[in-house]
Order: C-alpha cells, then sequence, then structure tokens
C-alpha cells in the first residue's frame, strides 16, 4: 500500500456533522419566536430571525414573505393544535362530553406548561391593539375553533342529560379562563405554578366547575 502524502497526513479529519446551508421551516420560527420574545415583534428583525436560524436574509424570504407571516404561521405551529385537539375530541366524545372535556383540558394543561406554546398568545395579545389583524387571525384560527368545539361538547352534556341546561359561552369562558390565568401566571408573572401537576390541576377545577362553591349536604 502507497504511504499516504503528507497533505493527506496534515488533513483534518471531516465533521461528523455539519449545519445544513438551508434551514427548514421549523427552525426559523424557532429562531423567529426566539426574536420576538426577546426584542419583541415591532424590534425584531428579519436578518437577525434569518442569522440566527443559519441562513441569509434573502433565504428567509423564500419561506416568509414577512414577520406578520411568521407569526401567523407560529400560530398554526404551536397553538393552533390544540384547537384541532378540541375537534376531534368534540367529534369522538359525544358520548361522554364530560370525560371528553377533562381529557382536552388535561392536554391542554400539559402544553401550556412548555412557555413556547404561551409565548405566541403573549405575543399577539401585546400586539392586538397596533395590529388588530393579527387579532383577528388568532381569533379565527384558534379560539372560535376551539369554543365551538367545546360549546359542541356542553350541548351533547345537555342533550344526554349530563349538564343541567346553562349559557354554553358563559361556561366555555369559565372553563378556558383558569387554563390560561395558570398559564399567564407561570410564564409572566413567574407565580408558583400548578401545571407541572397537569392531572391535579384539573380536578380541583372540575369539582369547582361541575360542583360550585356553596357548601354540600
Amino acid at each position: 500500500m502507497a504511504p499516504r502524502s503528507a497533505t493527506a497526513k496534515a488533513r483534518s479529519p471531516a465533521p461528523r456533522w455539519q449545519r445544513r446551508a438551508e434551514a427548514r421551516p421549523e427552525e426559523i420560527l424557532e429562531a423567529a419566536l426566539a426574536e420576538f420574545d426577546e426584542r419583541g415583534f415591532e424590534a425584531a428583525r428579519m436578518e437577525d430571525i434569518a442569522k440566527a436560524a443559519g441562513i441569509s436574509k434573502a433565504a428567509i424570504y423564500l419561506y416568509f414573505p414577512s414577520k406578520m407571516a411568521l407569526l401567523e404561521a407560529l400560530i398554526e405551529a404551536k397553538v393552533a393544535p390544540l384547537a384541532a385537539q378540541a375537534q376531534k375530541l368534540a367529534a369522538a366524545g359525544q358520548a361522554d362530553p364530560l370525560n371528553a372535556l377533562k381529557l382536552f383540558a388535561t392536554v391542554a394543561a400539559a402544553r401550556m406548561a412548555d412557555p413556547k406554546v404561551i409565548a405566541v398568545p403573549r405575543l399577539v395579545i401585546g400586539i392586538s391593539g397596533r395590529f388588530p389583524e393579527i387579532a383577528e387571525y388568532y381569533r379565527t384560527h384558534v379560539v372560535a375553533k376551539a369554543r365551538g368545539a367545546l360549546e359542541q361538547l356542553i350541548e351533547a352534556g345537555i342533550a344526554s342529560g349530563a349538564i343541567r341546561k346553562v349559557d354554553t359561552a358563559a361556561v366555555v369562558r369559565a372553563f378556558i379562563g383558569p387554563l390560561f390565568f395558570e398559564a399567564m401566571w407561570t410564564h409572566v408573572l413567574k407565580g408558583e405554578t400548578a401545571l407541572h401537576d397537569p392531572q391535579k390541576l384539573i380536578e380541583q377545577q372540575f369539582d369547582v366547575l361541575l360542583h360550585g362553591l356553596e357548601p354540600r349536604a
């Protein structure tokens, strides 16, 4: 066998891995969320997001034409799946709507323990006054779908006798409100969290929701 040349001996070994020249959309979204969270939506720049994702500024526009498009994509990736989960449970849980509601609440609480999930609605709330179009996008693509599914489950419970006749819209607010508050309390106000034990949190919420605060006989 011929001896290796000095050049070959001096050549450094190839790296085990190297970053792709073009990041995937998921990586761009993660970079965008980090920039939005650190700098705010309006101060964040597309070139900084591109740099964080390891691509050129020109390349990022091949995936997302604007910061607003990035935020809409973040809504679809991080929060819209919860609305889709509610719709699936509403379709499958007609026979046992209370259990379906409890299952959705537990899934939602577990997902809200992830700060990246709550970062998106926090961003939307922060800029909704200046960008009402993003509030409309969030309302139609997330809130309206989730509310409709939850109302459907409550109405199924009323029809079956599992739930007394109530104002479904009011019950949905009472259902969602504590979950959203706990997420904000945890991730925004940095309070002591109950999201580390979603099952216990939901059991307590449903106890109050179903039985109220009046003394029991």
